[in-house]
């Protein structure tokens, strides 16, 4: 993968879960929602000074977020940050950098 680029959509996994959850209550805060249902279903990442993660969660039966995280190289010793967020979009919009 080359530097800067976006990788292609993957399946979320149960790590990219706990990468959702952890900034679930940054977006709440931001958006002044209360997400029930929080699911990640896709993924793609972005290598910079760390690892940029844009997930697609479903938070709702036809409602979705797009969400930005950044992850910190491991010697940085800084937790997860919420970066950007897009709201209503639908299962089959594309995830793209943001």
């Amino acid at each position: 993968m080359m530097p800067g680029g976006l990788t292609e959509a993957k399946p979320a996994t149960p790590e990219i879960q706990e990468i959702a959850d952890e900034v679930k209550p940054q977006l709440e805060e931001k958006t002044n929602e209360t997400y029930e249902e929080f699911e990640a279903v896709e993924y793609k990442t972005q290598v910079v000074a760390g690892i940029n993660y844009f997930i697609k969660v479903r938070v709702g039966q036809d409602s979705y977020i797009h969400i930005k995280i950044f992850k910190p190289l491991p010697q940085q010793q800084q937790s997860l940050t919420l970066t950007g967020y897009q709201t209503d979009k639908s299962k089959n919009d594309e995830l793209t950098g943001f």
